[in-house]
């Protein structure tokens, strides 16, 4: 990797600059502009809520900040690094070392179990204590009754939970959370809740959340409204 795309931010508090930041996906009718044009800083340590209609491009404002789907146009800097000019390698090590990610849908692997699920980013980084503090932050989210289960022998939020701890695992600056309450009850949903916002504090991590729900993303510092692959209003 180049080393001006290694090069620090000069703005020490700055986790996330987006400078007029385009994303053209391809269809069967052909290009579709989801993202149209996105300026955007948010501080490190933010907790920014992130809203808007189906289709407006929230989710894929996320998938370009974790460098999941490359800007069509425009620059992305995240965590000091230009990840708009990185290649899928240069990607997969920016992920590893700067950025948890939380899911709707989990995305747990069956086969392992919660213990190993969470240990799997520690793993690629080469940690030898790797299940020593994957099990420490299974007990930091409640789960330390749960090392040896299966995905398929847990509940959805005891599977959220997981999610939750392996995305934090690494420690990162960065944690992007996909309406992570989708598929719970309004009850879990909102433990989940409390244990992001619990992890942030611990951590001092950016947290950008994506969310249909306005109240969940009142609970941010900060509330971006997006619409048709704009920023429409930036609450604070």
């Amino acid at each position: 990797m180049p080393m001006d795309q290694q090069r620090p931010d000069a703005d020490l508090n700055t986790a996330v600059r987006l400078n007029s930041v385009h994303l053209k996906l391809a269809s069967q009718a052909g290009e579709v502009n989801i993202l149209r044009g996105i300026d955007l800083t948010i501080g490190s340590g933010e907790t920014v809520g992130v809203v808007g209609p189906s289709g407006s491009g929230k989710t894929s404002l996320l998938m370009v900040i974790a460098g999941l789907e490359q800007a069509t146009a425009g620059s992305v800097h995240a965590a000091g690094t230009e990840i708009s000019a990185l290649d899928e390698d240069g990607l997969a090590l920016f992920r590893r070392d700067n950025v948890g990610i939380v899911f709707q849908n989990f995305h747990l692997i069956p086969t392992m179990t919660a213990l190993e699920n969470v240990a799997i980013p520690l793993e690629f980084a080469g940690k030898p204590d790797a299940f020593d503090r994957a099990e420490a932050h299974l007990k930091s989210v409640g789960l330390d009754h749960r090392l040896t289960q299966y995905p398929g022998q847990l509940s959805g939020g005891e599977q959220q939970r997981v999610a939750l701890a392996r995305a934090c695992v690494t420690e990162p600056s960065i944690l992007l959370a996909d309406e992570p309450t989708g598929n719970l009850d309004q009850e879990t949903g909102r433990k989940i809740m409390d244990l992001l916002f619990e992890l942030h504090d611990r951590l001092g991590t950016t947290l950008i959340l994506v969310t249909h729900e306005v109240a969940l993303a009142d609970r941010c510092t900060r509330v971006l409204h997006l619409a048709d692959g704009l920023i429409v209003q930036d609450q604070k």
